[in-house]
């Protein structure tokens, strides 16, 4: 086995050396969602609207394969935090095995569930079979998702940052070739569309995952073999489902609610869905800097509590904060008085563009909550502590987001803003929830190596 460790990763470590390459690689991924949303929109508008909506199923199925993605990057960081590299390479095993075993089982229940999704969300009968579509080609090769997140996050833990911007910059170009030739190019002929993006996608994600596998024995990270699973190291397995399961049970929840209301957005007609198709594309770049920040602090954070350096995570996490937050709002505002010139690269209808700009105003309350919340959050489970996140997410989200979204943007008529704006209330109340639970040290004694 290596154990040579080449990065070292503690409370001296630059934030940005880390969420740079994490911001550039963000940045990238936003880009690649705005290509396939503009190239769409050329094409087909109701193709926009429908990817979309197949979207929202494709994180839903992501989220279920964080389940032990998310807690590789809590037991990697804090294994190697506290020097136990003689177990690494049975985590890495593990990990990849069983995410692999998963991803195979999720897709195919996604693509036998596809009618029953499309009707949960009301998709329009326009709108249907492009999303349908969508789903069963993309979602049907989801078990490459499930690889991917699991060495990416192998990868970052190891201080790879970097290797992810690359391969993500490499997908962009990929998938804009792949979209250009079944749209506009050379295969346009067979009248794909939809699909043709699709095949594009899949083709972009198996490369992607072939790189980091050998960049994972290039670099001597670490190796992959079914010996290190003998014994089965069953509690292993256990502790990270346990990790993993209230990890993903609050990013679950959080996106059913999501798609509750989206349902609520599809009933206002194809004028809303699309502005918030579009706005969405706009709006992940108002996030990327946070959730870069707070990608890096978590990694951090988890091997500064492997290290048994609480005091350093603790202050470590505020400092980020500090960084994140005057640019995330600046990003945001930025956004709001940009979007009425910024829309028409996607669309030329007046009505979906006013829509955008109430939303994107509303939307300046939601990033500065979701700042504070993928903060506090990511630090929370890096230290162990991934109960209480979970709790609040069910309890605000459903209980503030959704009663608050339905009143006001369809009890009051507010439409798409007003579902917005029951985001932006979830958001806001949820961080400083949490910002609390972390200000008072809820957190310490909750680490997951054995001491």
């Amino acid at each position: 086995m290596n154990t040579k460790k080449t990065i070292v990763i503690d409370e001296n470590t630059p934030l940005l050396l880390l969420a740079g390459p994490m911001f550039l690689e963000l940045f990238l991924n936003t880009m690649l969602n705005n290509v396939d949303t503009l190239m769409l929109s050329h094409y087909n508008e109701y193709a926009v609207g429908a990817v979309g909506n197949a979207n929202i199923i494709m994180f839903m199925m992501n989220i279920l394969f964080n389940v032990i993605a998310t807690a590789t990057s809590v037991v990697v960081a804090q294994y190697l935090g506290a020097k136990h590299y003689d177990k690494m390479n049975m985590i890495y095993t593990l990990a990849f095995v069983v995410n692999l075993f998963i991803g195979i089982l999720l897709s195919g229940a996604f693509c036998a569930a596809n009618p029953l999704i499309m009707n949960f969300l009301n998709v329009s009968p326009q709108m249907r079979p492009y999303s349908m579509i969508y789903i069963y080609i993309v979602g049907g090769s989801g078990f490459l998702m499930a690889v991917f997140n699991v060495m990416l996050q192998i990868l970052r833990c190891n201080g790879y940052t970097k290797i992810g911007m690359w391969v993500t910059f490499a997908i962009n170009i990929i998938n804009i070739c792949g979209n250009y030739l079944f749209l506009y190019g050379p295969l346009s002929s067979l009248n794909m569309g939809v699909a043709g993006v699709a095949i594009s996608t899949v083709v972009a994600r198996t490369l992607a995952v072939t790189a980091l596998i050998v960049f994972f024995y290039v670099t001597k990270t670490g190796r992959f073999s079914l010996r290190y699973l003998n014994p089965f190291p069953g509690k292993l397995l256990a502790k990270m489902i346990k990790i993993g399961l209230p990890t993903a049970g609050e990013n679950l929840t959080y996106n059913l609610y999501q798609t509750t209301l989206l349902s609520f957005v599809n009933a206002m007609g194809n004028d809303a869905v699309n502005a918030r198709a579009y706005c969405n594309s706009l709006i992940a770049f108002a996030m990327i800097f946070s959730n870069a920040a707070a990608m890096s602090t978590q990694i951090i954070t988890g091997h500064l509590v492997g290290a048994g350096k609480s005091d350093e995570a603790y202050r470590r996490v505020f400092k980020t904060l500090k960084t994140s937050m005057p640019i995330t709002l600046a990003l945001s505002v930025a956004n709001a008085l940009l979007c009425r010139y910024t829309l028409r690269f996607f669309t030329a209808n007046e009505h979906i563009i006013a829509l955008g700009q109430m939303i994107m105003i509303v939307d300046i309350f939601v990033e500065l909550g979701r700042c504070l919340n993928m903060t506090f959050v990511s630090s929370l489970k890096a230290a162990g502590a991934y109960i209480f996140p979970l709790i609040m997410g069910v309890l605000c989200n459903w209980g503030l987001g959704l009663t608050t979204g339905y009143t006001v943007g369809v009890l009051l008529g507010a439409g798409v803003a007003g579902i917005f704006a029951g985001t932006a209330t979830d958001e806001c109340i949820r961080g400083l929830i949490v910002m609390y639970y972390w200000y008072k040290k809820k957190w310490l004694g909750k680490s997951v190596v054995d001491k």
